[in-house]
């Protein structure tokens, strides 16, 4: 899943009580993101800051709120707690504590005894919203418990999950699917123009989800024609986002499991794209050296993922993701990108290079 760009936290030169929540801190006119230290401009943290990171309150209220789809039961008009209860089927007295949160949050206002949606949980919150992000908020509340496993998987180096919740729950997976292809909309396009591909271009996108790249890559070169290859599961989702696109007679869907199956082919295109960082090692190796073998002689594989840094604290975003998925994976981790070149050397790639830092690694078979 694509993270947000960054994380602000604020800078507060005089002291503030440790209690301070994240909407006060959001009132704040001064901020910086945590990004500007691998600028080359660092500080470091206040006070104030440290309890706020220790802080999940308001993350849990949030999350709690989209499970209880609150934000829908207020859509389009004002209510009173009572009145949400009912509509929602929970206690009136306990439900106006976490709508008063919320107002404080400034993801409802309050007026008199009733409460509305703002502009932005109108916008994403509610569900029948066209621009609606709840999926992604609702699997971010289905690995809760994941988390409280953080200390017990550092002490034992022992994983609590056995099973990604994707497997567990396939109607959330491609619910949360549906959100990040409406999101990686955005992002797809630039990769394909970063590429520079030219002529009749067969595209493999491995793992490809809802089809986002595909048709990102198809729309932005006409003579290109792509297939996603994923689980049964997913290609329901994908057939319909390439229909909706109009783009059935250039983007074929061939299902199965990557590791085992064959990929078909060949191909001139490999995007391997945000799909590593759930298999181990030696599994990645393996796939990258069977991928090559699909390659048409002169063909790339373009791998696109979140990368750690050479030191493994960098950046930001990843080394936490690298956390997440090391309590919500079996077996997924976070890699760098010389992990990505070595398996690549070792398939019998050319000069694999370093495309984007810490995000797109690229490998050329030989024209032979």
């Amino acid at each position: 899943m694509d993270p947000l760009p960054f994380v602000f936290l604020p800078l507060v030169p005089p002291p503030l009580p440790p209690c301070l929540s994240v909407s006060e801190l959001g009132k704040m006119p001064t901020f910086k993101a945590i990004w500007l230290e691998g600028m080359g401009v660092s500080r470091e943290l206040s006070l104030t800051e440290i309890f706020q990171l220790g802080y999940y309150w308001e993350t849990k209220i949030l999350l709690t709120a989209v499970r209880l789809d609150v934000f829908s039961a207020l859509d389009g008009r004002r209510r009173t707690a009572g009145e949400v209860a009912g509509k929602i089927g929970v206690h009136e007295q306990t439900l106006a504590l976490l709508l008063n949160a919320l107002v404080a949050m400034r993801l409802l206002d309050k007026i008199g005894d009733a409460y509305g949606n703002s502009t932005v949980a109108a916008t994403h919150l509610v569900r029948h919203s066209a621009q609606y992000i709840g999926h992604l908020l609702l699997l971010h509340d289905a690995e809760w418990e994941n988390w409280g496993k953080l200390a017990e998987t550092i002490k034992t180096g022992q994983r609590s999950v056995d099973r990604h919740v994707f497997e567990t729950d396939p109607e959330l997976g491609g619910n949360v699917l549906a959100v990040l292809h409406r999101i990686g909309q955005q992002s797809g396009p630039e990769l394909a123009k970063r590429l520079q591909l030219s002529g009749p271009v067969r595209m493999l996108d491995l793992g490809g989800g809802a089809g986002t790249n595909a048709i990102a890559f198809c729309r932005v070169y006409p003579e290109l024609t792509a297939t996603v290859f994923d689980l049964p599961a997913t290609l329901r989702l994908t057939e319909r986002t390439v229909k909706e696109a109009g783009l059935e007679s250039r983007i074929a869907l061939l299902s199965g499991d990557f590791n085992r199956d064959s990929l078909g082919g060949p191909y001139d295109l490999v995007l391997m794209s945000d799909i590593l960082h759930y298999q181990n090692f030696d599994t990645n190796a393996a796939l990258v050296n069977k991928v090559f073998r699909h390659l048409a002689p002169g063909g790339r594989l373009v791998i696109k993922d979140r990368f750690l840094d050479e030191a493994g604290t960098g950046p930001a975003w990843t080394t936490a993701f690298a956390v997440h998925i090391l309590v919500n994976t079996q077996q997924g981790a976070c890699y760098k990108t010389t992990d990505a070149i070595q398996w690549m050397t070792q398939a019998g790639f050319d000069s694999p290079v370093e495309l984007e830092r810490t995000a797109v690694v690229q490998g050329m078979r030989a024209a032979r």
